[in-house]
């Protein structure tokens, strides 16, 4: 997905180089002015770079005010030096604009108010849709009020006497939707999942995307190794760790004909380091991949004043980010009526599974979740009563319950089985009595504690393959259900295992109504939802919150639960998978839903393994 999206963003900017060449005239003389680039509908896709412009002589706060808004999202070498003479020298003193960005859903309104002749304040107001943290961290909001006001001062002395400049103003940097698009580009940098102190044995390797947002005229390699050693955002720390730590970058960071990345950082001796180092240049490998394109890195060099190593792309395929997701190629599982568990290769015939699932006269089941490694698979009673968890061996035994709830009603007690790649089992017991997230480790369960729930019930959970995120779909006491992502904390030892979901946060606020979720990617969930008094689509959503780029999937009311995968084949992207509330199965090809032909008998439970 990551892929396609790239090669429809270069498109575009070569597209727009080929309208500036054709379309573009230089003019021979005359001052510097600003120019209004067209909102349409395609503007977003345009990369355009965008030159500052210093005051005019004689310019009124309101024109000041578009200048300044202006400068200050415009690409300079030097940051904000034009932006800075639209303010006092004590305004320039104190103006922070690392501190974050604003994102409006469009141009933001002003309203011009005059205290008197030498002083004039104007509120801007507007519609905040996404903002960035200091740390360039992305998070989305459902169109919350924005409102801050500038004060603006004829100067008393100096070169700008009587001229007016703004002399009090909110910190950051305010831009909307259409120019954030424009001028920010998506980083994801990558850090190791945690080791878990419960777990029997060593903890496998593998890299967590942190997804955050620079400015285009940035550097691209450069800004991003740096982002990478600056150490990961504040929402994904708890569940991550960084060989970087108290390690910055030195210069810019270069790649040569051979495809091999070279970067210096700031370490004396990295020659009773090597561990270190190599841990290092991992997490450079990937994230420069991701930036340059995996296909056009080879290796990465890294080093130090003294001594280094490198990092070759087989040696960091070996923590690559979603390297514990499995291999889903053509393999969907369904369970039927009969209670047999059939694996699907293709749209060739299903075929029951080894060992007891594969069996009938066993207990009927519903709800099924195979193992990542399609070793085995746990499963719900058809009354949601009792869950089961067993292998694909012929001597395998089906075994009692690992877990049983009290809850009697249908729609209630146990679901939502989802496998991380570590082999931990989620799952959510309903019963309104007694709701609870429950983490199963072999025949061991957990009770896991949930931060922020603040009175919502947990419906559905979804786990990343790297075990560190997850998304749960919350009910509140109005029946809405709204989707988060949350952070999945191991604690306690191999005998007294503890876990809890912490730092929970909205992925897609606008939906009234979340049906499905399903991981579709490292960094990206597939959802199934509905805004308020529309219909219902699937929408694919960063772990950020930030939109996809791609339109939104038509999907039926008549669907109910969408699975897709999240490991990958090459470029190859396994088809989306729906679920219908007749018990139909459908695949996406192209832009069509096709049936997936059941053989007669109609479908119970379906989707990839996780």
């Amino acid at each position: 997905m990551r892929a396609e999206l790239r090669s429809a963003r270069a498109a575009c900017a070569a597209l727009a180089v080929l309208l500036a060449a054709g379309c573009a005239a230089m003019p021979a003389d005359g001052p510097p002015e600003r120019v209004e680039l067209p909102q349409g509908s395609g503007a977003e896709n345009l990369q355009v770079r965008v030159f500052p412009v210093p005051p005019h002589k004689g310019e009124d706060p309101r024109d000041l005010l578009a200048g300044f808004l202006a400068a200050s999202n415009a690409d300079e070498a030097k940051d904000y030096e034009t932006a800075l003479k639209y303010l006092t020298a004590d305004a320039g003193k104190r103006w922070n604009p690392q501190a974050g960005v604003t994102v409006l859903a469009a141009t933001l309104h002003r309203d011009k108010t005059v205290v008197a002749t030498d002083t004039t304040s104007i509120t801007v107001t507007g519609s905040k849709v996404a903002e960035l943290d200091e740390d360039h961290s992305y998070r989305t909001v459902s169109d919350e009020a924005y409102q801050q006001q500038f004060t603006f001062v004829k100067e008393t002395e100096g070169p700008d006497k009587g001229e007016w400049r703004i002399d009090r103003l909110p910190d950051g940097l305010i831009v909307d939707q259409t120019n954030f698009r424009n001028s920010y580009r998506a980083v994801h940098r990558y850090f190791y999942a945690s080791s878990d102190p419960s777990a029997d044995g060593a903890t496998p390797s593998v890299m967590v995307p942190d997804p955050i947002y620079l400015r285009r005229r940035t550097d691209p390699l450069t800004a991003a190794a740096k982002a990478l050693a600056a150490g990961p955002s504040q929402w994904l720390s708890p569940a991550v760790y960084s060989a970087f730590e108290g390690v910055r970058i030195q210069g810019a960071v270069t790649v040569n004909d051979s495809r091999a990345a070279a970067v210096r950082v700031d370490v004396a001796d990295f020659g009773g380091r090597q561990s270190a180092c190599k841990q290092m240049a991992t997490q450079l490998f990937h994230t420069l991949a991701d930036q340059q394109g995996k296909a056009q890195l080879d290796r990465v060099d890294l080093s130090g004043a003294k001594g280094g190593c490198s990092v070759t792309a087989s040696e960091a395929a070996d923590s690559a980010p979603g390297r514990l997701a499995g291999s889903a190629g053509a393999a969907q599982y369904y369970q039927v009526d009969t209670g047999q568990l059939l694996l699907l290769q293709g749209d060739g015939p299903g075929r029951a599974v080894s060992g007891p699932l594969g069996q009938s006269g066993q207990p009927k089941i519903g709800e099924v979740a195979v193992r990542r490694d399609g070793t085995g698979a746990a499963a719900i009673g058809a009354d949601g009563r009792s869950l089961y968890v067993t292998g694909f061996g012929e001597a395998e035994k089906l075994g009692d319950p690992v877990i049983t709830s009290h809850s009697t009603q249908a729609g209630q007690g146990l679901a939502s089985p989802s496998w991380d790649g570590r082999q931990n089992l989620w799952l959510v017991d309903r019963d309104p009595a007694a709701p609870q997230v429950y983490l199963v480790r072999g025949r061991k369960s957990v009770a896991a504690q949930v931060d922020g729930l603040a009175g919502r019930t947990v419906q559905d959970v979804r786990v990343s393959s790297d075990g560190a995120r997850i998304a749960l779909v919350l009910k509140d006491g109005s029946g809405r259900r709204s989707l988060q992502i949350g952070l999945v904390v191991h604690e306690g030892t191999s005998g007294s295992p503890r876990a809890r979901i912490t730092g929970l946060r909205p992925v897609a606020p606008l939906l009234t109504d979340v049906a499905s979720v399903s991981w579709a990617d490292t960094d990206q969930l597939l959802v199934l939802g509905k805004e308020q008094g529309k219909l219902q689509l699937l929408n694919y959503v960063g772990t950020d919150g930030s939109q996809s780029s791609d339109s939104p999937l038509q999907g039926g009311e008549s669907m109910t639960t969408v699975s897709s995968a999240e490991s990958r084949t090459g470029e190859s992207v396994p088809p989306v998978l729906a679920y219908s509330s007749d018990h139909r199965i459908f695949r996406l090809q192209g832009n069509q839903w096709r049936e997936v032909a059941l053989q007669g008998h109609p479908a119970a439970s379906f989707g990839y393994p996780g």
